[in-house]
């Protein structure tokens, strides 16, 4: 959508609020509404001022002027609110017209313009498969003397023998065995179409949605796959239509990725590629999984990187009560076609030569997506440049199910790092890809990873309910 285009949409929506948004650190969106009659061409030149010092992890209140800038391309009418309001994302630049170096949505462009300069490809396409709970209630404290949480659902396989008005009537969903049940036992078919339906308004176009494997409703909602920054745009959109869906109808969603212990958590596999114009160039008929080497190269660079990408893809202390073993977690560091036991996974199944592309099963919703995306491409992109082979370097492919390989196959496979602390390690020793045509700068990787490490602390210091079970009459 053009700038013309906007202020037309304004005009014949009688729309009376502007929205403007800009993302923090951690991927959480931020806004500042304007009157619509405050807005006109002027304002896509000029930008919006806001206070860079109260958003944590940007600047120091000495300099604190910043100027959110936006894209009129990201435009969408907002479905929630009361007073007619389009929504417009933005990048961030400082006073004197410079994109601001930490601005997460800027690193994402300048990842989408180095692909470009390399002259490897035109477009990189993302497509994130972002899984999510939804609840009816949810309840957590963290003080000095207690700390709990309590989620419940009304599907939940802990709640068949609850009482209930009206009478419990059965049809719960088994821990483990919610992946795609009709009604009775899925509850919540109209609550996805609806947010079905509001994506679709919003722009993006939804390929499915269905129940997934935990109890509880977990759901899952597939869009339309599209160039990186926009995938984010989308992404951003996606996360507040769900939100606010789900609080319209009196429950509450969450993408946290690991919000029930002894079930499956909630992870955001993500599908990508590269294209040349309109000419794929993940997919060579008869390779491996129909894979071009260019597509192995750039597997080579995902898996190489891994541990420090998973710092950005994986950047919460609860990503890794995911990260483990036997829950359908992607924690080993191999490719395989059709296999979704391994970190990599090359989709198969009614795949085109345009649909080909490989898909990062280790990422999850917590990951603010213009960093996870750009890191993913550099990591890609470094592994097309450096030519490397991820079966020479011992990441497969591996064509078997790898919960069920002896222990002796299992300890020659590369896993993930076992806690927030091990991946942001891994990032600081391992970075320069990311820094490879000033798409990250170093400023901003050490940045993050102090940014990152007093969240990993203030978690680590925290008295746990369990080591009460444990420890208590020691």
């Amino acid at each position: 959508m053009s700038v013309e285009n906007v202020l037309k949409t304004i005009q014949e929506n009688n729309i009376e609020w502007v929205d403007f948004r800009f993302v923090d650190l951690s991927g959480r969106a931020h806004h500042i509404s304007l009157p619509s009659t405050e807005v006109d061409a002027e304002t896509f030149v000029n930008g919006v001022a806001f206070d860079g010092s109260s958003i944590p992890g940007f600047r120091g209140i000495e300099e604190s002027d910043m100027v959110m800038m936006p894209d009129p391309a990201s435009t969408f009418i907002d479905p929630f609110t009361q007073h007619p309001t389009i929504n417009i994302m933005c990048d961030i630049f400082t006073p004197d017209g410079e994109r601001y170096e930490r601005d997460p949505r800027s690193i994402a462009v300048k990842a989408e313009e180095y692909l470009q300069k390399t002259g490897i490809g035109t477009r990189a396409n993302f497509a994130p498969e972002s899984e999510f709970f939804i609840f009816d209630d949810v309840r957590y404290e963290s003080g000095t003397n207690s700390a709990s949480f309590f989620v419940d659902s009304e599907e939940a396989g802990w709640n068949t023998n609850r009482k209930e008005e009206g009478g419990n009537l059965g049809f719960k969903v088994r821990v483990k065995g919610g992946y795609v049940p009709v009604a009775p036992v899925d509850t919540q078919q109209d609550i996805r179409s609806e947010m079905s339906r509001l994506l679709e308004e919003a722009g993006m176009r939804v390929e499915r949605h269905h129940h997934e494997v935990a109890t509880a409703g977990q759901a899952e909602i597939n869009f339309r796959f599209d160039t990186l920054t926009k995938t984010a745009d989308n992404l951003l959109a996606y996360k507040y239509i769900v939100h606010n869906t789900a609080r319209q109808y009196g429950k509450t969603a969450t993408f946290m990725p690991k919000p029930l212990f002894g079930d499956n958590g909630s992870g955001m596999h993500v599908h990508q590629s590269i294209f040349d114009g309109d000419t794929p160039l993940f997919y060579e008929k008869g390779g491996y999984a129909n894979l071009s080497e260019m597509a192995l190269h750039y597997i080579g660079g995902i898996l190489h990187h891994a541990p420090a990408l998973i710092a950005l893809t994986n950047p919460s202390t609860n990503s890794f009560k995911r990260l483990v073993p036997g829950y359908e977690a992607p924690v080993n560091l191999v490719y395989s076609k059709g296999n979704r036991s391994a970190a990599v996974r090359i989709p198969v199944a009614a795949v085109t030569p345009k649909g080909c592309r490989i898909e990062f099963r280790t990422p999850d919703s917590t990951a603010n997506p213009y960093l996870a995306f750009a890191a993913m491409l550099m990591a890609g992109l470094d592994g097309i440049k450096r030519k490397i082979n991820p079966s020479e370097l011992g990441y497969g492919p591996v064509d078997k199910n790898i919960y069920e390989l002896p222990e002796d196959d299992k300890a020659n496979i590369r896993s993930v790092p076992a806690s927030l602390e091990e991946a942001l390690d891994a990032l600081a020793a391992d970075c320069d890809f990311l820094t490879e045509g000033g798409v990250f700068t170093k400023d901003f990787i050490d940045n993050y990873i102090k940014f990152k490490r007093n969240e990993a602390k203030s978690v680590a210091i925290r008295v746990h309910p369990h080591e009460y079970s444990l420890y208590y009459d020691c």
